[in-house]
């Protein structure tokens, strides 16, 4: 009964996860191998996911450090995510492999640090593109409320990024 989370997670959101590995990966065949593999690797562990936003968090992480490893592996060129990265085409293995690195710290921010709203809210504006309108009509809330809680969610990331770099220096 428990593998119908991972099925049902894999099934309704694939066109989302599949541009999450595409923008990692530039070939689609690889983004949608990165997909099938994750898929694959959760499979032995279907009985300890509890609910589907376990399985979507799994899944989210999964196909990104599938994705990660695969540019290791044949350091190909990623797909960049913003223009100010986008500037940049001559950057080295090393460099991409610590911008990553930095992904991963914000990612551990905002899975510690924000609420289940503010979590649903950035995954959906940032990783799904969706509007603020369509966020608020998913979450029934106000595309305002959504605005502000979207607002306090990237303060929240900002401020505990530079606290924990404020102590290294």
């Amino acid at each position: 009964m428990s593998d119908e989370f991972l099925i049902s997670t894999f099934t309704e959101l694939r066109k989302g996860f599949l541009r999450l590995a595409s923008r990692f990966l530039p070939n689609e065949e690889d983004a949608s191998d990165a997909l099938q593999d994750a898929f694959c690797r959760l499979w032995p562990k279907r009985n300890q996911i509890h609910s589907s936003k376990e399985a979507e968090a799994l899944a989210v992480t999964t196909i990104r450090n599938l994705c990660i490893d695969q540019i290791r592996k044949d350091k190909i060129d990623v797909v960049e995510l913003d223009a100010e990265r986008d500037a940049k085409p001559s950057e080295t293995i090393e460099e991409r492999i610590a911008k990553e690195e930095l992904y991963r710290e914000v990612e551990e921010i905002i899975h510690r640090q924000l609420s289940p709203v503010q979590q649903q809210i950035l995954r959906e504006k940032e990783y799904e593109g969706k509007s603020m309108e369509e966020i608020a009509r998913t979450l029934g809330m106000q595309p305002a409320a959504v605005r502000m809680q979207l607002s306090r969610a990237r303060k929240i990331i900002r401020e505990c990024y530079r606290n924990r770099h404020s102590h290294e220096e």
